[in-house]
């Protein structure tokens, strides 16, 4: 594979899921950590992506407020759009972080009446500047990787709550495998989460259907809705649909 091919992968990799590892990227690409490391140094040198130790970050996810710079914007806006509608009136509600979830509450009605809860500082004051309901940051160490708070005192909140709806994003969802990421820390927020509330939806684009990370959040019947930026009746789906509501 050429150099041009191979960072080209890189960038894809980075953009979708957010973060990668340059010990699993030498895998998937079948050449050594070196090379990747070269790679990574070069695609953040021309400001691609955001080097860190081991790996990569995206730049989209770091700065979500750039508009140019996030991938799949406009499907994040339809999954958005989508999400909006498992929203009433009068429902306690638990907002994971990253770009979909900002896209959803920049939709969030202005009239409609919730009290939201979030893991996201990101998500809290979009959703303050745009509504007048109350919104509810879960405090605790912030992850500068993922832009949300981590930890046993976000655990431990979680735990003294009960919400009518969780929303999360994802980093990887198959249904043979679940829910999967690749940050143990993350794991636990996601899994407290879950725990919480009666009823959940994972937002994904479709490309990050039938992927896999290293860590287990949860079963894929732990999930209520899937909403992706497909028609719910698309053929990718149907598998889908078969143990979760698809939206």
């Amino acid at each position: 594979m050429l150099k041009e091919e191979r960072q080209a992968f890189i960038i894809h990799e980075v953009n979708l899921h957010n973060k990668v590892l340059s010990s699993d990227l030498s895998v998937q690409l079948n050449v050594s950590e070196d090379t990747i490391r070269r790679d990574l140094n070069e695609l953040a040198e021309s400001g691609k992506v955001l080097k860190v130790y081991g790996g990569a970050l995206s730049k989209s996810f770091q700065y979500p407020f750039q508009d140019n710079e996030v991938y799949a914007r406009e499907s994040k806006k339809t999954i958005a759009e989508k999400a909006i509608t498992l929203i009433q009136d009068g429902m306690t509600l638990l907002l994971g972080g990253g770009t979909t979830m900002l896209e959803l509450a920049r939709m969030i009605p202005e009239k409609m009446q919730c009290t939201f809860f979030t893991i996201s500082p990101l998500v809290a004051l979009e959703l303050a500047e745009r509504s007048n309901d109350d919104v509810i940051l879960i405090g605790g160490k912030l992850a500068r990787s993922t832009n949300i708070t981590i930890g046993s005192q976000v655990i431990n909140q979680l735990s003294e709550i009960r919400v009518d709806l969780c929303l999360l994003g994802t980093n990887s969802l198959s249904v043979e495998d679940g829910v999967t990421d690749s940050d143990w820390e993350v794991v636990q927020i996601k899994k407290a989460m879950l725990r919480c509330s009666q009823k959940t939806a994972i937002l994904s684009i479709v490309e990050k259907l039938n992927s896999v990370q290293k860590m287990k959040v949860c079963n894929i019947n732990a999930i209520d809705f899937l909403v992706t930026d497909l028609d719910p009746s698309h053929n990718s789906l149907t598998r889908f649909s078969q143990v979760v509501k698809v939206i």
